[in-house]
């Protein structure tokens, strides 16, 4: 895992998501393709697979991480950045979803979390824009960000090439209307809209 500067002007930001079917058995595994510029999605593309890791907490990666690579293969534009539904670096073990899918991709990675998975900070300012360390034995590990007024903020990290101040900004680049960014959010809907509609029992 590296945190280092990005080295290109961000336009396409890729969101993830995946979710777990426990009566097929299933991953299901999303990507949604935002334009930055545009506030449009460009393409999304989704895998159904076997899921054959066990849920232990802490290594959520080794069960989601294999379907999330499979359904990026599937695109055909190059994002610029990925944002995960998941830790980067935020992390008992420093090496958290965001952190896997970005080395495995090789490409600028963030973890946008909705909960604390480890980390002590205190509570933001109450309006969007509002931010703290989170930090883990005496480590800086993440931000805690909130990105609308009075919403629930946000567990942001570094996943493999940005930097932590890089993306916060980018997140609340990409956050409108909702406590969610865009990619992430657009990333969950699909996820979710792609498994009701599948037949997986």
């Amino acid at each position: 895992m590296l945190a280092i500067p990005l080295t290109h002007r961000v336009r396409l930001v890729a969101g993830t998501d995946a979710s777990y079917d426990a009566k097929s058995d299933a991953i299901i595994a999303g990507v949604v393709v935002w334009d930055l510029d545009s506030k449009r999605v460009i393409e999304s593309s989704h895998v159904v697979r076997r899921c054959d890791f066990p849920y232990i907490p802490g290594l959520l990666s080794f069960r989601e991480a294999p379907a999330v690579m499979d359904a990026v293969a599937l695109l055909t534009s190059t994002p610029d950045v990925f944002m995960i539904d998941g830790q980067g670096l935020a992390h008992p073990r420093r090496f958290g979803l965001a952190c896997h899918v970005g080395v495995l991709l090789d490409r600028p990675t963030i973890g946008c979390a909705k909960s604390r998975l480890c980390g002590d900070y205190a509570e933001p300012a109450v309006r969007r824009g509002g931010s703290r360390r989170l930090t883990h034995n005496r480590d800086i590990i993440g931000r805690v960000v909130r990105t609308r007024d009075g919403v629930s903020p946000l567990f942001i990290s570094v996943g493999h090439r940005i930097l932590l101040k890089e993306a916060e900004r980018l997140v609340l680049r990409c956050c409108g209307k909702y406590r969610l960014p865009e990619p992430t959010r657009l990333a969950h809907q699909y996820v979710t809209t792609t498994k009701r509609q599948l037949d997986l029992s």
